[in-house]
């Protein structure tokens, strides 16, 4: 059976949802970021970079969340928009459109809006202003079609969504107001019975909640003094 190395975060929700969607059986391994739990030895061995999502399946492990949706997707021929030249230019082109900017730009935004000592207004505003800019982006391609890639719902929503769920932390509470179309589909998709199935994978385990100075030095190391 596979298994998945989960925590409650935006990365892990989208092979969640993957897995709910597929049906494919798994085991939770959940993993306590607050605590270090990522930087224990099993963790490293997975993944050098110390962050989940990771799945180990059979003899193949695979991280990182973009990685492993296009690993699942490509196993199970599921979620995917086509065999054309096209649809895949389509499909990697906004999935890693997703990877390595609205996530980046969102995990900086979260920093400096709820974590960052005052003072950081430069850092704030730049970030602030690009997680807005490529949350407007998918806004205006969900202008005319269902899905981030058109009719067909894959995997490039549900990396998408893993993210989206939170831009209200990202942006604050009148982001949604100017994104409209963005707003429908994450509704649509959080309606899904896998999409609240994946949802309540966390409160299956407690993960630990206070932001207090072992959490801060867990997760945030760079302000550890040497």
């Amino acid at each position: 059976m596979l298994k998945f190395y989960f925590n409650a975060s935006p990365n892990p929700a989208k092979v969640a949802l993957f897995l709910e969607e597929s049906g494919l059986p798994y085991e939770v391994i959940p993993v306590d970021t607050r605590k270090g739990e990522q930087f224990s030895a099993e963790i490293l061995a997975l993944n050098p970079n110390a962050k989940v999502p990771i799945i180990v399946d059979g003899d193949v492990r695979v991280f990182d969340s973009t990685a492993i949706l296009l690993y699942l997707s490509e196993k199970t021929g599921l979620f995917l928009p086509g065999h054309s030249g096209h649809a895949r230019g389509e499909l990697l082109s906004w999935l890693m459109f997703v990877a390595s900017g609205i996530g980046p730009y969102s995990g900086q935004a979260v920093h400096f809006k709820h974590f960052a000592p005052t003072g950081q207004d430069y850092a704030f505003n730049r970030y602030q202003y690009e997680a807005r800019r490529h949350y407007s982006i998918l806004d205006a391609q969900l202008a005319s079609r269902p899905f981030l890639l058109g009719e067909v719902y894959t995997i490039v929503d549900m990396a998408a969504w893993g993210w989206a769920r939170a831009v209200p932390f990202i942006l604050g509470d009148t982001a949604w107001s100017t994104m409209p179309h963005l707003r429908r589909w994450l509704d649509a998709i959080s309606a899904r019975p896998a999409a609240v199935r994946a949802e309540a994978l966390k409160d299956r385990f407690t993960f630990k909640a206070d932001m207090d100075e072992e959490a801060r030095r867990m997760m945030f190391p760079h302000t550890v003094k040497t």
